[in-house]
């Protein structure tokens, strides 16, 4: 489970600053994303993981904190975010034994390839796996977290690196090699800071500028991108260039945001409900 850090913040900085912010976010408070400038259609396409990787990397080093133990499992939660949002699966309609997220299937909608080989591969094993099973199953199998022998075959394996490769692909990242003097280690430095500062700065303004106070009126990727930068403990990265005033609105916004209950966000009109199912499986984990 991750958590939200706060800032040591000095003692003249308290709440006129969370209003002061507020203020802006008031006067935005009636903008939806259709409204926003799009500019993201000359951007460089990224999937949900590769976003959360490249938001996890350290600019120079080229490798995320040795300390993250949550990226793995965040990053499996993508893939599943990703194929939903491609209309590749979804989760059974509730019923009267099976009403909450965390309880319904994840269920085959199309097989169709996507293109990207981590993709299409965990659309594979839901294809072929019976009985079906839950988001949190699947995060687990993915992941490698399984106590089954014979479902260790679900798991993704070198996921970082190859969606990393995937990075340098796109000229994102390049691809060197360090000496940590007992072994040799490939890491993958950012060259393209302006893809990531852009990044960047979608998510600052999505909960301070553009800031709507309803998960159900924002850009649904900029949410699921949220989520999974906390659930994969990398949101710190995003709100640390802050001033430390717009940094404890952000962060108290963002808290805000993934402490709602999924089982009734996901129930709403419009709602993506694969996001809120692997927010409730991070909040159970």
């Amino acid at each position: 489970m991750t958590t939200l850090t706060h800032r040591a913040r000095r003692t003249e900085v308290g709440r006129n600053s969370e209003k002061k912010v507020e203020s802006e976010g008031d006067a935005n408070q009636d903008r939806t994303p259709e409204s926003e400038d799009s500019g993201d259609s000359k951007d460089i396409r990224l999937t949900l993981m590769e976003e959360v990787l490249l938001l996890g990397l350290k600019d120079k080093e080229g490798y995320t904190s040795f300390w993250n133990d949550c990226i793995s499992s965040g990053l499996r939660g993508g893939i599943l975010i990703e194929l939903a949002m491609r209309g590749r699966i979804y989760l059974e309609p509730p019923t009267m034994r099976k009403k909450r997220l965390l309880d319904r299937k994840v269920l085959l909608k199309s097989d169709s390839p996507t293109g990207d080989v981590l993709l299409d591969e965990t659309l594979k094993h839901i294809k072929a796996t019976e009985p079906t099973e839950t988001v949190q199953t699947w995060i687990e199998l993915l992941t490698g977290e399984t106590w089954n022998p014979f479902k260790l075959q679900y798991q993704l394996r070198n996921v970082r690196e190859r969606i990393a490769k995937n990075l340098v692909e796109k000229g994102i990242l390049t691809t060197e090699k360090q000496n940590f003097l007992l072994f040799d280690m490939t890491t993958h430095p950012v060259t393209n800071t302006t893809e990531k500062q852009r990044l960047v700065k979608k998510l600052q303004d999505s909960v301070l500028e553009r800031w709507v106070n309803d998960p159900q009126r924002m850009d649904k990727r900029t949410l699921a991108l949220l989520v999974l930068a906390h659930s994969s403990d990398v949101l710190e990265n995003v709100f640390s260039s802050l001033t430390d005033d717009r940094y404890d609105v952000a962060m108290n916004r963002a808290k805000d945001l993934v402490e709602l209950d999924p089982e009734v966000e996901g129930t709403k009109h419009s709602a993506t409900e694969m996001i809120w199912a692997v927010l409730a499986a991070f909040n159970k984990s």
